[in-house]
């Protein structure tokens, strides 16, 4: 396994911060990047393009200056149905944003255009033949969305997912799925990925746009409040029990449109298996550094 150049003494963990729907925003990107940790948003977070331009403007402004700071990412769509893709790809390769997490689909062209300016293209994959596909499309690396993990998830165990990846797969590899100890990203490591996906541990964060009903939810879940299910979005998903339960499924389990989904993702709140390790609403400096602490410690136990 070898790490990206561009990353390698970058990060003072080997951790991404998911790009989390209505979550992620820049002061939680700034502040997860500045204390070390790579820190990403959606670029629909932001409801134009412009907009999204505008939240890139504003990021590489407040961490320049700053050469101790972790490098930033942006997640985009490459489905079809986002018409905004062309448009935030442009930005997105002006801006020479360091790394593109892509999801729903790996498009070979959007592939070509990061790595044009020595950008880095993560892809999201729940199994082996989604991460075949992307593969062959190019990607530099992969992120291994196993069970349990917050938002659009896969069904297998971390443990195989990673494991039959490798067969095929020498780049770095994410593994995400409840990952909210700093012992569990050694212990993703150890499994065979290279970095920890951390999302749903930060939804409760006081940078993050989550409303004050939503961390409140998280602080008071347990991994029983977690429900997997297609009738949301279409595809599989986990979400907290409570906002499903107050808040009327549609009957249909078709393809949403973006706006449709968007819509529905502002009342029923996602979150992985490890919701149980949110207690209270901290800052993120205040997250990151203890993922570090305990990271460094599990790390120096096994050298001991």
């Amino acid at each position: 396994m070898t790490l990206p150049p561009s990353l390698v003494g970058r990060l003072a963990i080997p951790a991404i911060v998911a790009p989390m729907f209505l979550v992620s925003g820049p002061d939680l990107v700034v502040a997860c990047c500045e204390a070390g940790l790579l820190g990403t948003f959606p670029a629909l977070n932001q409801r134009s393009s412009e907009g999204f331009g505008q939240w890139l403007d504003e990021i590489e402004g407040r961490l320049a200056g700053k050469p101790g700071a972790a490098p930033f990412g942006v997640n985009l769509i490459v489905h079809k149905s986002n018409p905004r893709l062309e448009a935030d790809l442009e930005l997105v390769v002006r801006h020479r944003v360091p790394l593109v997490i892509t999801s729903l689909g790996a498009v070979a062209e959007v592939v070509r255009a990061v790595q044009s300016y020595g950008g880095l293209v993560f892809h999201d994959v729940t199994n082996v033949r989604h991460a075949e596909k992307a593969v062959a499309a190019g990607v530099d690396g992969l992120i291994a969305v196993a069970a349990g993990a917050g938002g659009h998830a896969g069904t297998m165990s971390p443990f195989a997912l990673v494991d039959e990846i490798r067969r095929f797969f020498s780049g770095p590899v994410a593994l995400a799925g409840a990952i909210t100890r700093g012992r569990q990203i050694a212990a993703a490591q150890m499994m065979g990925a290279d970095f920890a996906y951390v999302g749903s541990h930060f939804i409760a964060a006081e940078e993050s746009l989550a409303s004050p009903a939503q961390k409140a939810m998280m602080i008071g879940a347990g991994p029983a409040d977690i429900v997997y299910t297609d009738r949301v979005t279409g595809v599989g998903a986990n979400f907290l029990r409570p906002s499903l339960e107050a808040a009327t499924l549609p009957e249909g389990h078709g393809e949403m449109s973006l706006s449709e989904e968007a819509k529905a993702w502002k009342t029923i709140w996602s979150a992985g298996h490890g919701v149980g390790a949110t207690r209270a609403v901290q800052s993120a400096r205040t997250i990151c550094e203890t993922l570090i602490a305990e990271y460094r410690a599990t790390s120096q136990s096994e050298k001991d």
